[in-house]
């Protein structure tokens, strides 16, 4: 009996260092793994882009090896970030997915329940205290009366927390003040607060990795059923809808999320945290206790958003991969990744001898058509209508037009036979002195000829908002008319 009952508790052993979360811990480089992870993730990070965690990991291996870290008995992993970080998606440890087109990491359950354990041992002592004690006897006492179906007895138990409840009203009408509680009890029940707020991230990412595994166990399933397709469709969808009841985690989240789902209750909860945090009392914590009792409330938003979003893409995949569903593709295209990745083995073989592709494969384009649609080309367009009868929405409409070409012309007519570019373009009403009334003002000298000076000229346009810009050209002496040119 002995015997057996050591084996059964030795199978336990093995089977609890199995699990990434101790092999975490346990592992050569722990110390590494749980800083770089804290320094990675918080509160405010839930995930990392892959390219990002890469580099901040370059930089922690940089500064550990620039000081010696690597010469201690555990030393540093080697490798790049990037080596580093893959290392740990295949440990378990974390996950890589996509969020909003992007690759990133996110903390697994295992990892995070690691960093709680390494915290809490690393983050002072654990004591017996008078909160925690409470709280386990409440919760006992809680599910004790949650059980009573005896009608008699629940009353009585009810009565009898009525009779404290007004007896302790009654106490402070009387007396006009509440009976002040001891700082130390206070700060016993701030830790027992953090001990718990502590489980929560490993609670909200279990529930949505049991999400993700049913949304791959679902798939999976799908790629392999050879039923008729009605009944799959019936089966699938109706799973894609019920995918929060369908795992133990999701069901007991969805009961906590009655709890914790109201926006309300997290900003009462934020607001009573803040008010905490302004208690004689709050001095007495350390200033990581201090921030990480403010961030409880964020680490529950956090927490409810991933599963929600865990849920939305479970939903999402299931249903696309139903609709989609084609049992003859996927087994073709199982039959090539498997082919694929057997020529992968093959070529990593010691002394493979592997044939460059010297050319690719021709594509089988069938018969193509021998005749073309009608090669003439399409009527000319209509000719555009004259500028005078453009009606324009609004002064500020054409203010951003183009050159003002009427009114250029009308101005160059009158500056004689010829004139400096430059000097005319200065002389513009402040209407026609934008940048693009300078060009249409070198169009028209351009059309009605003109010679290249020398000299550099400069000039400032007006925008119609006000700002200014100026600009630089080869000094240009135009004609005010074309046949002053052509003479």
């Amino acid at each position: 009996m002995t015997g057996s009952r050591a084996e059964a508790a030795y199978a336990r052993a093995i089977t609890a260092f199995s699990t990434p979360t101790l092999d975490l811990l346990h592992g050569r480089f722990a110390p590494f793994v749980v800083a770089s992870l804290t320094l990675l993730f918080n509160a405010d990070r839930a995930s990392v882009a892959v390219a990002d965690a890469h580099a901040e990991m370059a930089e922690v291996l940089d500064e550990l090896r620039a000081a010696g870290r690597d010469e201690d008995d555990r030393k540093l992993p080697s490798g790049s970030g990037r080596d580093v970080c893959r290392s740990w998606v295949r440990l378990g440890w974390l996950i890589q997915q996509i969020d909003d087109d992007v690759e990133v990491y996110r903390l697994s359950a295992h990892a995070v329940a690691a960093l709680e354990i390494s915290g809490r041992t690393g983050g002072g002592r654990t004591r017996v205290s008078n909160s925690r004690v409470r709280t386990l006897l409440d919760a006992v006492e809680h599910l004790s009366v949650s059980a009573e179906v005896d009608p008699v007895r629940r009353l009585s138990r009810l009565q009898a927390e009525r009779d404290i409840i007004d007896a302790e009203i009654a106490r402070i009408q009387e007396s006009g003040h509440a009976v002040p509680v001891d700082d130390e009890e206070l700060l016993e029940e701030a830790e027992n607060v953090l001990h718990l707020a502590r489980e929560l991230p490993a609670d909200f990412t279990r529930v949505a990795e049991s999400l993700r595994a049913m949304q791959r166990d679902v798939v999976a399933h799908l790629r392999r059923d050879e039923r008729p397709t009605s009944e799959v469709l019936r089966e699938y969808l109706q799973r894609a809808q019920d995918v929060m009841q369908s795992t133990p985690e999701g069901r007991a989240f969805a009961g906590a999320l009655r709890l914790i789902g109201d926006p309300e209750r997290i900003d009462a909860l934020t607001e009573q945290l803040r008010e905490l945090l302004d208690q004689p009392f709050a001095r007495m914590l350390d200033g990581s206790q201090r921030a990480e009792l403010d961030a409880i409330a964020r680490r529950v938003e956090l927490g409810v958003e991933e599963v929600l979003a865990a849920q939305r893409r479970a939903s999402h995949v299931i249903t696309g991969q139903v609709k989609t569903h084609d049992p003859l593709r996927d087994r073709q295209i199982d039959d090539l990744l498997r082919d694929v990745i057997a020529g992968l083995h093959g070529w990593s073989e010691p002394a493979t001898v592997v044939d460059p592709v010297r050319s690719m494969p021709l594509v089988d384009l069938g018969h193509l058509r021998q005749t073309t649609s009608d090669i003439r080309p399409p009527r000319a367009p209509a000719p555009l209508t004259d500028a005078d009868d453009v009606d324009f929405l609004d002064h500020d409409t054409r203010a951003w037009g183009g050159p003002r070409y009427a009114e250029l012309e009308e101005y160059v007519a009158g500056l004689g036979a010829e004139f400096d570019l430059a000097k005319a373009f200065r002389a513009v009403p402040d209407a026609a002195r934008r940048p693009v009334d300078l060009l249409g003002l070198l169009e028209i000298a351009h059309r009605n000829g003109l010679t290249d000076g020398d000299g550099i000229s400069t000039v400032e346009a007006l925008r119609p908002d006000g700002t200014t810009r100026r600009f630089a050209f080869g000094t240009v002496i135009a004609r005010s008319t074309k046949e002053d040119a052509d003479e």
